[in-house]
């Protein structure tokens, strides 16, 4: 580069020089070819030498390459077969490789089917998990694998549909078991109960019992006895059928659970548990419309209500997630308001007080079943105080029919006891103590008719009834005791008096019925007290406890018993209104007979015979009988004397109706009832007495001159009866001696008459004028 940006001459100068160089070398080429030429000449002639040597050797070469190419042939064809052998035994090893990464691939799938053959599904999810995770990575690139991939899914849903129809199974299969279930369940509180209610009845043998009650309670025992053998039998031949998991197999809902846990699904899995077991339960719950019809209608529903109760507890305990305590809760408060409405509708269409009383203990078992898996039942034991109110209706209404049975069968007769020993068993069913009539020699009448003793013994049934359905209310002695009392008074107040009191009403119970019904309630008022000992017996509650309810069967006997006094009156007096009816009086006789009428002495022979059998009656009450009738009757004769149809009356009939008073008032005075003091009876007469008495004497001046006084002779005329009376005779004067007129004396007779007439009249209407 130098050389060019340099003088203009220096290329020339250069190539010059270049030159010059040139031939400096190509003269040393030269002086060292020619020193070397010699040495190039031997050895060329030296190569001449060789090349024979050279040729000769090529041949022989050529003949060993010949000879050892076709010694070599074989080692070729064996080397390519070692060779070959190499590229086979490659391929295999890296078959084997591969097959040793694709066979535990197969494998699995191999078990994942059989799982699906054998229905192990979640084993099955289980081996899907590994495949996916563990085993088909390793080998993705394979067709095989990418069509197992794409299996795998498929599978599960597969798995799934499957699970859920066995789970659907599981529903129906558990529906249908319910029944057995609860029963069984119900069964083994049932024996807890009766061991529990033996060991109380045994502690119960120390209190005092009457025999009936005490050969009830054993044949009771008894029979729970053999109840108790009868389970242990059903036992010992079905033992197997224990618990829920013995009749219902569990695994299908346990699987379930465990593939949609698997699967992620967990929550839908519980959602439709739940949501499928609340229809069941509401199938469970509807009732069948004759179920208060046979005690086997309850039983059986009971019998699902806990069958369904007892598989939600068993899954509440052995699953974790799938039914909780709040669902369960939930679920049992909804059941129980749905139990107490179909309870509460039901149990009032039941008329049978033992159908009410198998429900009871239905319920209870029912109860104390449930209660022992940890539902509240409180609520069950405030319907059974509703229902037992149900079933005091119903033993009400039983007890009436009793108590009308009783009364239509007795013959209202003192009882009548030949020997002691039928005077011990009269005793032995009744609290009957009289020392009088201890004293008495056999054969003897007890002064109560056969209904006594039987009413009594049936008061203690309804009792021992009202009890039964008491026991095993989870209620203390003092509870008891104040609901039997409670019971026991609306027997005695509602039910037995009714009866008493249709009984007295009824019109074929006559006068001796009457006073015999009034003597029967007098027993049976003394005998509260020992019913009211009988109830502390069995409560073991002492009657002397502040709370202690008192019986009200005094105030029913004594009013049964005021009512019985009442109808006695009432039918004393219609039968003396019937003998008044057949009074056949001539109003216009002249002159009387000179005797009673006949009627008239029926009646009191009527009377006289009556009282006589009211001996056995309080004297108060004869007494009160007695005076009723006599002034009934003296009302009657009084009205018969002014009847407005009655127009006439002569003296004559005067006389005659003035014997008749007579013999009234001797009645009175011969004290047909004892313990009237002085006349007092006889006053029931005082009326017809004074008034008949002015008539008769015609003492006009002196009634009329002392009216008004207290001590005027004709003190209880009334002056408008005397007028009434007096214008009857007046009437009959005027047409008997229609030609008295004529006479003097009858003249002035007339005209006393009228004169009195006048007077009186003035009386009348001075009396209204005051009034």
């Amino acid at each position: 580069r130098s050389v060019y940006d340099d003088q203009p001459n220096a290329h020339q100068k250069f190539m010059e020089k270049l030159d010059a160089c040139i031939r400096n070398h190509d003269r040393e080429i030269e002086k060292m070819c020619n020193f070397h030429h010699q040495g190039f000449v031997d050895a060329i002639t030296e190569l001449l030498k060789v090349r024979a040597d050279a040729e000769k050797l090529k041949v022989q070469v050529t003949d060993t390459n010949r000879r050892l190419q076709d010694a070599g042939k074989e080692v070729i064809a064996q080397t390519e077969e070692i060779i070959r052998c190499r590229v086979q035994q490659r391929n295999i090893t890296t078959v084997v490789e591969k097959l040793q990464l694709c066979l535990p691939v197969l494998e699995m799938y191999s078990k994942l089917k059989e799982q699906m053959n054998v229905k192990r599904y979640y084993s099955a999810l289980k081996t899907m998990e590994q495949l996916e995770n563990l085993y088909l990575p390793r080998v993705s690139q394979y067709r095989f694998c990418q069509i197992m991939m794409e299996n795998l899914p498929k599978l599960r849903e597969e798995i799934k549909e499957i699970s859920m129809s066995d789970l659907k199974d599981f529903l129906e299969s558990i529906r249908k078991h319910s029944d057995r279930i609860g029963e069984t369940a119900m069964k083994q509180a049932q024996q807890q109960k009766t061991f529990s209610t033996a060991l109380q009845k045994q502690n119960n043998v120390n209190y005092g019992r009457n025999m009936h009650l005490g050969r009830n309670r054993i044949l009771e025992s008894k029979n729970e006895i053999t109840l108790k053998r009868t389970f242990e039998d059903e036992d010992e031949h079905d033992e197997e059928v224990l618990t829920a998991q013995d009749l219902v197999d569990f695994s299908p809902v346990y699987r379930c659970l465990h593939i949609y846990s698997v699967l992620g699904d967990g929550e839908v899995f519980e959602n439709y548990y739940r949501k499928q077991r609340r229809k069941q339960a509401r199938l469970v719950l509807q009732p069948q419309s004759s179920m208060h019809e046979t005690v086997e209608g309850y039983r059986r529903y009971f019998s699902q209500i806990v069958g369904f109760f007892v598989v939600e507890d068993h899954i509440l305990h052995v699953t974790q997630g799938l039914v909780t305590r709040t669902y369960t809760d939930e679920l049992w408060n909804m059941a129980l308001s749905k139990i107490i409405a179909v309870l509460r509708t039901h149990s009032s269409y039941c008329n049978d007080p033992d159908l009410v009383l198998e429900l009871k203990n239905l319920i209870v078992v029912f109860a104390d079943t449930l209660q022992g898996y940890g539902f509240p039942v409180n609520r069950l034991f405030d319907l059974l105080f509703e229902i037992r109110d149900q079933y005091n209706e119903t033993l009400l209404k039983k007890w009436s029919g009793l108590f009308r049975d009783i009364f239509e069968a007795d013959n209202y007769s003192p009882i009548p006891v030949a020997n002691e020993e039928e005077y011990r068993i009269v005793i032995s069913k009744f609290p009957f103590q009289d020392p009088e009539l201890d004293k008495q020699s056999f054969p003897k009448k007890l002064p109560m008719s056969q209904s006594v003793p039987q009413i009594y013994m049936q008061v203690k049934e309804f009792i021992y009834a009202s009890l039964k359905f008491s026991e095993s209310l989870h209620r203390s002695s003092t509870e008891i005791d104040d609901m039997l009392r409670k019971s026991t008074n609306l027997l005695l107040t509602r039910t037995l008096s009714s009866c008493l009191q249709n009984l007295i009403k009824k019109p074929h119970i006559g006068l001796t019925e009457l006073v015999q019904i009034i003597i029967n309630t007098t027993h049976l008022e003394q005998a509260c007290k020992y019913l009211e000992d009988f109830i502390s017996n069995i409560t073991n509650i002492s009657q002397l406890t502040v709370h202690t309810a008192r019986l009200y069967g005094l105030s029913t006997f004594k009013d049964a018993r005021h009512a019985a006094e009442g109808e006695i009156y009432t039918k004393l007096n219609q039968k003396i209104d019937e003998f008044i009816q057949i009074a056949d009086y001539d109003w216009t006789m002249s002159e009387s007979d000179g005797r009673a009428s006949g009627y008239l002495m029926d009646l009191i022979n009527f009377l006289r015979s009556t009282f006589q059998v009211f001996t056995h009656l309080p004297g108060k009450v004869a007494q009160t009988a007695c005076m009723s009738a006599c002034q009934h009757l003296s009302m009657s004769l009084m009205q018969m004397l002014l009847d407005s149809e009655l127009k006439q009356i002569s003296m004559g009939a005067i006389q005659q109706f003035n014997l008749d008073v007579i013999q009234c008032e001797l009645f009175a005075s011969s004290e047909p009832v004892p313990g009237f003091q002085g006349d007092t009876l006889q006053l029931a007469f005082i009326d017809l007495r004074q008034l008949l008495d002015l008539f008769m004497v015609w003492d006009w001046s002196t009634y009329l001159a002392d009216y008004g006084q207290a001590t005027s002779k004709y003190l209880r005329v009334n002056p408008s009866t005397a007028l009434t009376l007096l214008e009857k005779m007046k009437d009959s004067s005027k047409k008997n001696n229609i030609f008295a007129q004529f006479r003097k004396n009858d003249r002035d007779k007339q005209k006393l008459i009228e004169t009195v007439v006048k007077q009186l009249r003035s009386l009348v209407n001075g009396m209204s004028q005051h009034t």
